[in-house]
């Protein structure tokens, strides 16, 4: 629930659940349905990510686009190239440490931005299957996506800095990335204990 609330608020929706249940704001119920559809993801993640990226974006962007873009990468721009060698380095499991995996996944995924809307929301809820199903925390129990929203201008500036290329930027945000997880199983341990 966390994980969803932060990653709506990066995206510009409310934080916070109504107390009636009544979730209005679209960026907020679409990580909301997002982060509900996670668990049964993780496997499809590993054979097919096109594929779970466009499921991604219908569940996060249903309030915001209209049908017959969701789902679907924006056609205007040729991003198909990058989101397959994205998709290939994700299924080729092993090929790449954990943590770095993450970091390019979530990054790779800001930086083009393949849907209309949504990018944010989608591009993290990539991140955080990765997370899982690379083994990194099996039982998903990080919330790096609060760390990401604490630190929102580093957040954004090494994000930036990732989608330039150049090789000190892209160090920049694999470290932030790396930071995100250490700060977001301190967050996991005070959610368990009560505590925040």
């Amino acid at each position: 629930m966390r994980a969803a609330q932060a990653s709506a608020a990066l995206d510009g929706g409310s934080p916070t659940l109504p107390r009636d249940g009544s979730v209005r704001d679209p960026v907020l119920a679409g990580a909301l349905r997002v982060a509900q559809a996670l668990n049964g993801l993780f496997g499809t993640w590993q054979r097919a990510p096109l594929q779970v990226l466009a499921r991604l974006h219908v569940l996060a962007a249903a309030d915001l686009s209209p049908q017959p873009a969701l789902g679907r990468p924006d056609p205007s721009r040729d991003i198909t190239i990058r989101l397959d060698g994205l998709a290939q380095l994700v299924t080729e499991r092993g090929r790449v440490v954990a943590p770095v995996l993450v970091s390019v996944v979530h990054g790779e995924l800001l930086a083009l931005a393949p849907f209309a809307q949504g990018n944010g929301v989608v591009a993290r809820a990539a991140a955080r299957l990765t997370v899982v199903s690379s083994g990194l925390d099996p039982q998903g129990l990080l919330v790096p996506e609060v760390a990401h929203l604490r630190r929102e201008r580093e957040y954004r500036a090494a994000a930036a800095g990732f989608a330039s290329g150049g090789a000190e930027a892209v160090g920049g945000w694999i470290v932030h990335c790396c930071t995100a997880l250490i700060e977001g199983a301190q967050e996991a341990l005070t959610i368990a204990t009560g505590a925040g």
